[in-house]
């Protein structure tokens, strides 16, 4: 799934392209994705719309327009592709905006656990993001904020780093390696968390996010920019989907298991 540095990326790459551009047509090919896509509903308020900002909230795309806010989640294996004119449709291109210019943004999502929804004008009080929990790039995240957390939870501390409610947009691959990056096992509880524990951990999420997105996100599978090319970030991992591989640090093989149905990686020696 494109955690925040994919939708991050995603957001830079299309604001030189898309920003200021006037929506001429929205073709809605499938409509069952995650959630309906209410197509006549944006057809109609999307008609000859200007965007007017795109921003980004946790891993939510919110893109503004004269009248409110549409919202594009890319779910487990999508992304968005943008072309100056126009070209063949691949299978699971669903949705296509058509620009004045003839440009298009097509999104793309074979799994179809993504989002393309209408907000309208108090984004922030939709039922997707009213209870979306802090950002992990923004002065908020601090580890006064996370260790305040952390006591009141019993969850191990790799779960509750993924709570979208506790902190927005790391997901399985960040949280590994940010742990690692810390030193402390996935499987610790959160509320035995030292106040200094928390400090590494802050640090090292935002090292790992921000490093994630200059690298242009991390490529498993499915995720691509809106020109087509892969995110390099896959090569500076240095624990998720490396069972067995010495560690880096150690030189002790890296172990995986299941935490909460998530399969997870982390070196037992580096990480206490």
């Amino acid at each position: 799934m494109p955690e925040l540095p994919e939708v991050e990326v995603t957001r830079q790459s299309l604001l030189p392209v898309v920003h200021h551009a006037v929506i001429k047509q929205l073709i809605v090919r499938q409509a069952q994705l995650r959630w309906l896509i209410p197509s006549k509903q944006l057809s109609k308020v999307l008609k000859n719309a200007e965007i007017l900002s795109i921003s980004r909230r946790g891993k939510y795309l919110l893109f503004e327009v004269a009248n409110g806010f549409f919202l594009i989640h890319l779910g487990m294996s999508g992304h968005l592709k943008f072309l100056s004119s126009p070209s063949p449709l691949d299978k699971h291109d669903h949705v296509e905006f058509i620009f004045d210019t003839d440009a298009r943004l097509r999104y793309y999502d074979p799994r179809r656990f993504g989002a393309v929804l209408w907000l309208g004008q108090h984004p922030f009080e939709h039922p997707l993001l009213a209870h979306l929990g802090c950002e992990p790039l923004s002065s908020a995240f601090n580890a006064k904020y996370l260790f305040e957390k952390c006591r009141k939870s019993k969850l191990a501390i790799k779960t509750f780093l993924m709570d979208q409610k506790i902190v927005v947009g790391i997901g399985n691959i960040y949280a590994s390696e940010s742990l690692f990056l810390a030193g402390i096992h996935p499987l610790k509880p959160a509320h035995q968390l030292s106040e200094q524990e928390c400090k590494l951990l802050v640090h090292a999420a935002k090292k790992i996010l921000k490093k994630a997105i200059a690298q242009g996100g991390t490529t498993l599978k499915d995720f691509a920019h809106t020109d087509g090319k892969p995110g390099y970030f896959s090569h500076s991992l240095q624990v998720y989907g490396k069972a067995e591989v010495p560690c880096a640090k150690c030189n002790q093989p890296i172990i995986q298991l299941r935490i909460n149905q998530r399969s997870s990686y982390f070196c037992e020696y580096c990480q206490q």
